[in-house]
């Protein structure tokens, strides 16, 4: 199959600039959500569907997962116009089919743009490309599970599969999942994790004792001050700002830090309030601090200053009782705070002092702090230091353990901590491994497996050989795509178990497979009757999910079935694990998970008579017990150093209003006032004037890691209000300048938010 020498379709579209919007969601939010319904999948059958998401006994929203309320849900709907995107989108009526699939190579294919490949719709059937061939052809379910069996079974070394797991997977199929790779004898469970939270996991794990916030949706109506650090809820995760709009109501102040002002963070109308939609809304944001790109431990080293130079003169700023009985660290914190001049730190983070003492004059008499986190902090080489700071400032003030306070990571994709807590881990715990032993009598491995920047070069090398994907996209969700292309071609075999089609399916292995699987919005049927599964959000509490619409196709199995049926495949019905019976009843699934997972401990009676329930949370009880002294951790970090060289800039991906994740639902970012066009760089006017560059210009980028040189090419210039000296633009257009060994220190995260570039201009 011949290669393009672009990843990426360089195709312009046509933009449109208008002006980046004031405000979030409105009456134009309701008109977005109505026509995507409408174009994919009708909107009597849309009303149908939506109706039920994200209600008791309904199905979960297939993006984000912001957490529901746990009282009363709204009449008129619990989803947000991305919510409805991304329904429709997986509900869509179009389909990829066998025709589909002979009448289009693979090697056409790679020429669109993830957007068309994207709205090609649903797969149909198991499909199979075979060694040489240059298109999928179908295969029966009975004859690619014995395949796939065989394959396993063939290889040398367990730990020659690498199984990524996507956070669309339910727990049940995630337990499966990670349960297959156990019994073959590997820990290679990289999962979406590893691309985004995983440094919010290992920071928090650190200092306070849980790879979680401690946060619930209630605690935000209840904060004095909310702190939004590195997130853009507007597009990301909307149904946020009805929280937001709550805590204003009752007096909460709103600190936004972020290189962008984003249009969710200055203004929100609700559209389920009629006076929102005739009048001007809740304004969100108090302060917005426009912070340089990855400068926020310098900001924040700013603020605790500020807060202890105000605690010598007035007092009751710092939470000394709470420090002095549930921490460990804050004499050394004070010490390392001492050496930083206060101007310094707002001069390296790019902070004006009335902006700052405006700030800090908000924080400094509040008890009750909920810092809110997202990508901005976790894709950075110190991204773990950026979250051990946060936890500085709310362990300074006593801000945890109370209601209104605490930590709040927003997760992304809607299970992709319910995946994590079931034990798709890299790492397992020896607790973990005793109770799998203990329930399936055979001894799971203890070296720990490959994260996602780990299983690449495996692949690459030749010392993985297959690849398989539970959901996601990895080849545009992951860093340094051209290195990440020839791993996955380097494969002996990958198999993706998926709902679309996507990029990944169109550089396979030496033998590429396709497994199509049901929707979260469609009906689950198996000979024992209706199935359904459960997911966890992003603040801990466990539901329940069940389809309400017809599969797309007669010959779709669920994600726990298609996993049941690949390890019987693989193992027999050895008696150690009982694939066929999981397979049938999901139930039998839910019954081990409370016998094996911690937490989940009488599973199927929480989930099917509440329909939810809190997992255990340490901080919420204020139980530090597990980490050193019993206490949690204050930690000494370092100021990030990104050593520019002349004419670099600093570049951060970023999402489309148009985008969740991978999946581009179309081409326009209204709220940034961009439209019809996704190749584009957002820039500072000055630095366009030193580059002698107008608006729209074309250009090139470039990035330079240990003297490897990596480009995109063919991007408009927007000017935009960000820093100098810093760049926007969107992925996953510009994940091939990410080097595949460029990533967070521990936690390993890919460094999507800051890289080096250059900028060069294009002959028009």
């Amino acid at each position: 199959m011949k290669k393009k020498e672009s990843i990426f379709s360089e195709e312009l579209t046509g933009i449109n600039i208008g002006r980046p919007a004031n405000y979030a969601a409105g009456a134009l939010a309701v008109k977005k959500s109505l026509e995507h319904l409408q174009n994919e999948m009708g909107l009597k059958r849309g009303f149908e569907a939506i109706n039920q998401m994200n209600k008791k006994g309904g199905f979960d929203c297939p993006g984000c997962a912001w957490p529901d309320p746990d009282d009363k849900r709204s009449v008129l709907g619990e989803y947000c116009e991305n919510g409805a995107k991304a329904l429709a989108e997986e509900a869509t009526l179009s389909r990829v089919d066998v025709d589909f699939f002979k009448e289009n190579s693979i090697s056409e294919m790679r020429s669109w743009s993830d957007f068309e490949i994207g709205k090609s719709g649903r797969l149909t059937t198991p499909m199979i490309v075979r060694e040489g061939q240059d298109h999928y052809e179908e295969i029966s379910w009975e004859e690619v599970f014995q395949i796939i069996g065989k394959q396993l079974q063939a290889l040398q070394d367990p730990n020659e599969a690498i199984f990524y797991t996507s956070g669309r997977s339910s727990n049940e199929a995630a337990y499966l999942y990670g349960l297959m790779a156990r019994r073959l004898g590997t820990n290679n469970l990289p999962d979406c994790s590893n691309m985004c939270h995983e440094s919010s996991g290992v920071a928090l794990t650190e200092t306070l004792g849980i790879g979680k916030g401690s946060v619930k949706l209630d605690d935000l109506h209840e904060a004095e001050v909310i702190i939004i650090i590195g997130q853009n809820p507007g597009t990301n995760h909307p149904r946020m700002l009805t929280a937001l709009q709550k805590a204003k109501e009752n007096n909460a102040k709103v600190i936004s830090i972020n290189p962008l002002e984003e249009a969710g963070l200055k203004r929100f109308k609700n559209p389920q309030r009629p006076q929102d939609l005739v009048f001007s809304g809740t304004a969100i944001t108090d302060v917005y601090l426009k912070v340089k790109i990855n400068q926020d431990v310098a900001l924040l080293k700013a603020i605790m200053k500020d807060l202890l130079d105000r605690e010598e003169w007035v007092g009751d700023i710092v939470d000394a009782e709470f420090i002095m009985n549930l921490t460990s660290g804050f004499e050394e914190l004070k010490t390392d705070l001492e050496q930083f001049s206060i101007e310094d730190l707002l001069e390296l983070s790019g902070i004006n002092a009335v902006d700052f003492e405006r700030a800090t004059s908000i924080i400094a008499p509040a008890k009750k702090i909920i810092i809110c986190w997202a990508m901005g902090l976790t894709q950075h080489k110190n991204a773990v230091d950026n979250i051990r700071e946060c936890v500085n400032l709310l362990l300074m003030k006593g801000s945890l353990g109370k209601p209104g306070a605490g930590t709040c990571p927003v997760r992304g994709h809607s299970n992709v901590q319910g995946d994590r807590t079931v034990g798709i881990n890299h790492h397992l715990s020896e607790a973990l491994a005793l109770r799998i032993k203990e329930v399936y009598d055979f001894e799971p491995p203890r070296e720990s497996g490959y994260d996602i920047v780990k299983a690449m070069p495996a692949m690459h090398s030749g010392k993985a050989k297959l690849f398989m994907g539970l959901g996601g996209n990895i080849i545009a969700a992951m860093s340094d795509t051209a290195y990440c292309i020839e791993a996955t071609e380097r494969c002996i075999m990958t198999i993706n178990i998926s709902t679309k089609l996507n990029r990944t399916h169109l550089h396979p292995g030496t033998v590429g497979i396709i497994l199509p699987t049901l929707g979260r919005s469609e009906k689950d049927k198996s000979s024992k009757g209706y199935q359904f599964v459960s997911v966890e959000n992003s603040m801990g509490k466990v539901h329940s999910s069940k389809g309400v619409l017809s599969p797309a196709s007669d010959n779709l199995m669920s994600e726990p079935t298609i996993v049941s049926k690949i390890a019987l495949a693989t193992f027999g019905d050895d008696g150690n694990v009982p694939w066929g019976s999981y397979a049938e009843d999901y139930s039998l699934i839910r019954k081990d998970i409370g016998r094996v997972v911690k937490g989940f401990e009488n599973y199927n009676n929480k989930i099917k008579w509440k329909k939810e329930f809190y997992l255990p949370n340490n901080v919420r009880e204020l139980d530090f017990s597990a980490l050193p002294e019993g206490k949690a951790q204050f930690s000494i970090c370092p100021l990030p150093n990104h050593d520019l060289g002349k004419n670099e800039y600093l570049l951060m991906t970023i999402r489309s209003h148009d985008q969740f994740n991978t999946t581009i639902y179309g081409l326009d970012d209204r709220y940034r006032g961009i439209y019809n066009e996704r190749r584009v760089l957002l820039m500072n006017r000055e630095d366009m004037k030193l580059h002698k560059l107008n608006k729209l210009d074309l250009v090139d980028m470039h990035s330079n890691y240990n003297d490897k040189k990596r480009s995109v090419r063919k991007f408009h210039v927007v000017p935009y209000d960000i820093p100098r000296g810093n760049l926007a633009a969107y992925f996953p257009e510009t994940n091939p300048l990410i080097p595949i060994d460029q990533y967070a220190d521990q936690s390993q995260t890919p460094i999507s938010k800051s890289v080096r570039v250059r900028v060069t201009k294009r002959s028009q």
